[in-house]
């Protein structure tokens, strides 16, 4: 066995230094003194302000950390920003998911119907597979891809710029006093494209304890799925209120308030939970902002059309297929006469009416749990459907032609008030999650306590916030 070397003393390090320095010579030993001090008196003068000293040399990376990481200008300078998304997400997504619409539910759903008949299809299977099956499924394709293939490009755009970064940074401070992560700002922000997507990117958060608390409130970012639902009850509704020329800013503002709401109640329901069933002290965040980078366009497009949009997609239309037979199902098939759309509707109206909704409502968000995207169509089938319409086939989801049919039908046949929007719209941002995302949350947590609490927990504030508004209403005199 060889014996281990004998440790090295302070006389024999400093007399090798001495030998390393007389063998390079004393003129390089100094000019990489001087070079290592250079550098660091050139960082220190890039990064590092001196209270009082002369301004500096002009660095535009630092100028723009100076308005979006400022108290003042970094919050507005972050919700422009996120009305920007959203805008040239809802505005760009119209004309492809019209032209996607009009090809898959008219071309394609008109040949599948000539095939059947060609093939001497029974009534009823025909209607199941192609008016139920497959027309949910091709709404929530046109409805869903083309806002997730803009809206996670520009999310991942900002992401590789640098701009994501600032954003947690700005939100640490709100997110630690919440006694959750600062990183959950980039989660909360993802789940506004999907929630399952905004789900998965919770991982980033090494605590398991502050992970729960992003996992559970990320319901609380308004998904694809969603703004549909608040943008057509803003249009027809609460932009009624206003004079003509203001109606579209009150319609865009009244979807935004939902939002900046929504963002209130992830803080909120994270501070409650980290007080309560997930004690514990926020965990330090260490956060390295990167220097700005102009993107990598095509993996960009990579990362968020194959790793986000398509796969999120295709767990949505998993999820819609069996919503579309169920939706079929309730219109077609009868009891004593009546469908079974129908005897439920009127079974659950008192109880929707209670919370400033109604049974029609109630109905369409039970089946639409699959996909939150048919839950206009499936809410316009069913009012019409019980208002006695020749206009719908039971069971099968339709799209009116203008914004105001759609409110003849929910005021004329459905009985609609200002309250039974502002309720849906309020519902719709608070209630439980989508098949897809409960899935997902389970795929993350392997735990039943924690799905079963990312489920029922948003579902009863939704059900206590539009109970407390129309209480609120009545009591003065409003409806």
């Amino acid at each position: 066995m060889m014996a281990e070397p004998a440790a090295a003393t302070p006389d024999d390090l400093i007399k090798q230094a001495e030998a390393l320095r007389s063998a390079v010579g004393a003129d390089f030993h100094d000019d990489l003194m001087l070079s290592i001090y250079t550098d660091a008196a050139r960082i220190a003068d890039h990064a590092v302000t001196r209270e009082g000293a002369a301004r500096g040399r002009f660095y535009l990376d630092r100028t723009i950390d100076r308005l979006v990481t400022s108290r003042v200008w970094g919050f507005p300078m972050m919700l422009f920003m996120l009305l920007a998304v959203f805008w040239i997400t809802i505005t760009g997504a119209n004309v492809p998911s019209q032209m996607l619409g009009d090809f898959l539910m008219g071309a394609v759903y008109d040949a599948l119907h000539s095939v059947a008949q060609a093939l001497s299809f029974p009534w009823w299977l025909a209607g199941f597979l192609i008016d139920g099956v497959y027309l949910a499924t091709a709404w929530v394709v046109s409805v869903m891809l083309p806002p997730m293939a803009i809206f996670f490009p520009l999310f991942t755009l900002l992401e590789d710029l640098g701009y994501l970064p600032r954003v947690a940074f700005n939100l640490d401070r709100l997110f630690h006093k919440a006694g959750a992560h600062g990183k959950q700002s980039l989660t909360m922000m993802m789940g506004y494209g999907c929630n399952a997507a905004g789900v998965v990117a919770t991982r980033i958060i090494d605590s398991p304890r502050e992970r729960l608390i992003a996992i559970i409130t990320n319901n609380f970012s308004i998904c694809n799925g969603r703004w549909p639902t608040l943008i057509l009850m803003g249009t027809i509704f609460i932009a009624a209120t206003a004079p003509p020329a203001l109606a579209s800013f009150i319609a865009a503002t009244s979807v935004v308030a939902v939002a900046v709401l929504g963002i209130f109640l992830t803080l909120a329901v994270s501070w409650f939970l980290s007080r309560t069933w997930l004690k514990g002290e926020a965990s330090t965040f260490s956060l390295e902002l990167p220097p700005y980078r102009p993107p990598q366009i095509l993996k960009t497009l990579y990362t968020s059309i194959i790793d986000r949009t398509l796969i999120v997609l295709w767990r949505a239309v998993t999820m819609a297929a069996p919503a579309g037979a169920v939706i079929w199902l309730l219109g077609n098939v009868t009891l004593d006469g009546v469908s079974i759309g129908e005897h439920l509707v009127n079974l659950l109206n008192p109880v929707g009416l209670l919370f400033g909704l109604n049974g029609v409502i109630l109905v369409a968000y039970i089946v639409a749990i699959p996909a939150n995207e048919i839950v206009i169509p499936t809410i316009l089938m069913l009012t019409m459907m019980v208002g006695g319409s020749s206009m719908v086939q039971p069971g099968v989801m339709l799209e009116l032609e203008s914004n105001t049919e759609v409110y003849n039908v929910l005021v004329g046949m459905g009985g609609w008030t200002l309250l039974t929007a502002v309720n849906l719209m309020l519902f719709s941002l608070i209630h439980n999650p989508c098949s897809t995302t409960i899935l997902t949350i389970w795929n993350e947590t392997k735990n039943l306590r924690w799905t079963a609490m990312a489920v029922f927990l948003p579902l009863a504030l939704g059900f206590g916030v539009t109970f407390l508004t129309a209480n609120v209403a009545r009591l003065l005199g409003l409806v």
